[in-house]
């Protein structure tokens, strides 16, 4: 099965049922396919291997992207309001023959039914995450890995025709996929608020969701504590799921007393969405707040190895590790994290996540941090060398680094530390540099004028010399 031969698949068998409801307007899965068969349409009479989609969430975006997944392409989404620069860099690392946007949608052909050219290993999608050398990095996903998430997400959670999942999530995050695929795969619905909604207090969203019946949100923790905070959730809601980042007792300490399930779930992209599952709502958290991430998925091994990568026992700190069929073909252009893509002794590929872990004695895996400096903020992850290397491209910054702290909440939060390269500059300067480049979640919060940095002995930034920015905790 192909991602599209599955939507398909409830095309025939449920053709009036909803497919995406928006505030004002709902389509059946019929009517999605049709609207996918006339935006194929345009371009069916050629093969492509990758397809840039750039626009804002609606029916019209899914139905893009069913198109361009039924050509037997792959597509590369980045949101509108990114950067030009850095969109344009994503499309063209990725070789796009060309790109969706909303205006492609005037003038469409009459609907004709054109033949699925997917297969199972074709590639679905890229995703760009941050990468080490100061350029985004894409991850190729599989149609097979889409479809066997689809699978094991119904497995645990029971989604089926009746359910709507709410569609809240940035195109370019895993969050995104589980939103649109593990719905549409599975005959439910989709609801796509507007950018109002997403510009809107948490009080608006929940609106929505009440509005159009969602059972379903899939969220990062942070939109779990606003929801706690304001004791408010959709009546209808069944299923509320964390992910992105780690989740905290104090993010549900109202939420988990109410009449729906908690999941807290664990995977980087490169592993299509999740990797683990652990239900919190009816448990305790660990010393530290923090909840498990849990166990592995239908289709996918989760094991936590050392340095030699070999098998560690429970309670023993290493890193962790993924097998299985959500493990992704790697990225684009063979960059250096590459290598995080292995083979294991017994012959099986496995993607190196870089968190570190260890098994408890019921068998469910604790996350702790990073091995590395990637940090998560606002759910999304951030190479805080993407942003230092950026930050030294600007013409006010003789030398600089960014490094990443962690607030009262437990929170990251990066800080800059410049150099200036001349007295007449300002910060608002920096900053409009780098938002030029990088998307608003990846701007330091503090900047610190330093007339050196402190080095070691080696010559290398002496890390402990520099000043801490404290930062006071979010009210969650």
């Amino acid at each position: 099965m192909t991602i599209y031969s599955c939507f398909a698949r409830w095309v025939r068998q449920n053709p009036d049922a909803p497919a995406i409801v928006e505030e004002n307007r709902t389509v059946s899965y019929r009517e999605l396919d049709e609207l996918t068969d006339r935006v194929l349409g345009k371009f069916a009479d050629k093969s492509y291997s990758f397809i840039g989609i750039v626009m804002s969430h609606g029916i019209e975006m899914i139905a893009a992207m069913l198109a361009v997944l039924k050509s037997g392409a792959a597509y590369v989404p980045a949101e509108p309001t990114l950067p030009k620069e850095r969109i344009d860099y994503m499309m063209a690392r990725a070789g796009v023959s060309f790109v969706i946007t909303d205006g492609y949608f005037t003038g469409l052909p009459q609907a004709e039914s054109f033949a699925d050219r997917s297969t199972p290993g074709s590639p679905a999608y890229v995703l760009y995450t941050s990468g080490t050398t100061g350029k985004p990095k894409g991850v190729v996903v599989r149609n097979s890995g889409v479809v066997n998430y689809a699978e094991a997400f119904e497995d645990e959670f029971h989604v089926a025709p009746g359910d709507v999942m709410l569609q809240y999530s940035v195109c370019a995050f895993d969050i995104f996929v589980e939103e649109v695929f593990t719905t549409l795969l599975n005959g439910a619905a989709l609801a796509i608020p507007p950018q109002s909604i997403h510009d809107g207090s948490v009080d608006d969203l929940i609106d929505f969701c009440e509005r159009h019946s969602v059972t379903e949100i899939s969220g990062f923790p942070y939109l779990l504590a606003d929801m706690n905070r304001h004791r408010r959730f959709p009546s209808a809601l069944r299923l509320l799921i964390s992910g992105g980042d780690v989740v905290r007792e104090s993010y549900i300490s109202w939420l988990k007393k109410q009449d729906f399930v908690i999941y807290n779930t664990y995977g980087p992209s490169e592993t299509t969405v999740c990797a683990t599952y652990y239900r919190i709502d009816n448990s305790d958290a660990l010393d530290d707040g923090t909840f498990p991430v849990g166990k592995s998925i239908k289709g996918v091994d989760v094991r936590i190895l050392d340095a030699d990568m070999k098998e560690l026992p429970a309670g023993e700190t290493g890193e962790i590790c993924i097998f299985g069929e959500g493990v992704s073909d790697g990225y684009l252009g063979n960059p250096p994290e590459q290598s995080n893509f292995t083979v294991w002794s017994d012959g099986r590929r496995m993607y190196r996540s870089g968190d570190l872990g260890y098994v408890l004695s019921d068998g469910n895996i604790a996350f702790l941090h990073r091995r590395d400096r990637q940090v998560m903020i606002l759910g999304k992850r951030v190479e805080p060398d993407e942003v230092e290397n950026i930050l030294n491209e600007s013409p006010c910054v003789e030398r600089g680094v960014v490094r990443a702290f962690v607030d009262e909440s437990g929170l990251s939060y990066l800080t800059a530390y410049i150099v200036l390269s001349h007295k007449y500059c300002k910060v608002s300067g920096i900053k409009e540099f780098l938002n030029s480049k990088l998307p608003d979640y990846m701007i330091p919060e503090f900047f610190v004028r330093m007339e050196a940095l402190p080095l070691t002995a080696r010559g290398k930034i002496d890390n402990h010399a520099l000043p801490v920015v404290m930062k006071e905790g979010g009210k969650v």
